[in-house]
């Protein structure tokens, strides 16, 4: 498995957001979203190291952090990111999240009710040139664990956002976020979409972790 960073820090955003996490980055995506934080890590060129599943496990138990973020670049990617999701949930005692971008299949790593991962999707929105990739089938397997989170850079995004909250029940089934795109959307614009839409349980996030270091440094 391809493993371009390794770190301990806190989650920026989800619904743990605030608490401590080991992270694992993945090298490579299959999409190239204009707003991406880390595009860096999806160039041919990036240097990474190569870690077997088992490797990966050892040094997350060695952490003795329990909450375990799988992300990216596309974790889902990953050749044997299955056989990595059952072992730090079966052998340890690890909460295991994994960002996902949307598109990939969720249903192959959500087959076992006792083996099973919290999900953080993606739905990318017309602003991220994206939305064509969605596999909408993946609202199916999400539960009440699980987060949709919209990164909306324009009001055509949000409008969009809300067509598809609705469309799939999406704030009965899940938790559901907006989060700007910096420098695109203010913070306030979503908030007011929000309140006109009277959309209760929706949140709004900013990334804690581009507020508390500079929001270009890795590693955090």
């Amino acid at each position: 498995m391809q493993v371009v960073e390794k770190f301990i820090s806190i989650n920026g955003e989800g619904t743990r957001a605030g608490e401590l996490a080991v992270f694992i980055r993945f090298k490579g995506c299959n999409l190239r979203c204009g707003y991406c934080d880390t595009m860096w890590a999806n160039e041919a060129d990036c240097p990474y190291d190569e870690m077997t599943p088992e490797e990966i496990c050892d040094y997350v138990w060695g952490t003795g952090i329990r909450n375990v973020t799988l992300t990216g670049g596309e974790p889902l990617l990953q050749k044997d990111a299955g056989k990595l999701i059952e072992r730090l949930l079966r052998e340890g005692q690890n909460r295991v999240e994994i960002e996902t971008n949307g598109s990939v299949d969720l249903g192959l790593f959500a087959r076992d009710p006792e083996c099973r991962p919290v999900f953080t999707m993606d739905y990318k929105l017309p602003s991220s040139g994206w939305e064509g990739t969605m596999n909408t089938a993946n609202f199916e397997v999400l539960s009440k664990e699980d987060t949709v989170k919209f990164v909306a850079g324009s009001p055509r995004d949000l409008e969009r956002a809300a067509q598809i909250i609705e469309q799939y029940g999406l704030l009965e089934k899940c938790h559901v976020y907006f989060s700007p795109v910096f420098g695109q959307i203010e913070p306030v614009q979503i908030v007011d979409f929000m309140i006109g839409r009277r959309m209760n349980e929706a949140r709004i996030q900013i990334q804690m972790h581009k507020v508390i270091w500079d929001p270009n440094q890795r590693g955090v």
